[in-house]
């Protein structure tokens, strides 16, 4: 792997540590890291009360920089990547969660910008 290559992951492994921090500070159950399956990859997986979230997360030098819309790829992949996490887990359908897809940007050392709600797929 490349340094440049190494660095990004690094910084991507990161900004995944404090965005869990984060949303455990918030009251979020951190269910997986980086849930992986042939369709893709989800870089947390958390609950809160009934709420089932799937959240990506992104590193940016700056804020603005990584509020770029969903693309449908992007949704089309979490989408078949959350429906391998619940047919693993049925009691989350079984029990009625509900679910959601959540974005949170990493911009410089400290500041982390939750948007909730990103798209609905369900």
């Amino acid at each position: 792997m490349s340094k440049p290559r190494q660095r990004a992951e690094r910084a991507g492994r990161r900004a995944e540590r404090l965005a869990a921090i984060f949303l455990q500070f918030k009251g979020y159950t951190i269910l997986e890291r980086r849930f992986r399956c042939p369709h893709g990859e989800i870089d947390l997986i958390a609950r809160r009360g009934k709420t089932l979230v799937f959240i990506e997360v992104k590193q940016r030098g700056r804020a603005q920089d990584g509020l770029e819309p969903v693309t449908a790829r992007s949704e089309e992949r979490i989408l078949r990547t959350g429906e391998v996490f619940l047919s693993r887990n049925p009691r989350f359908v079984e029990q009625d969660y509900a679910l959601r897809y959540d974005l949170i940007v990493i911009a410089g050392r400290l500041s982390i910008d939750h948007r909730k709600d990103v798209f609905r797929g369900w």
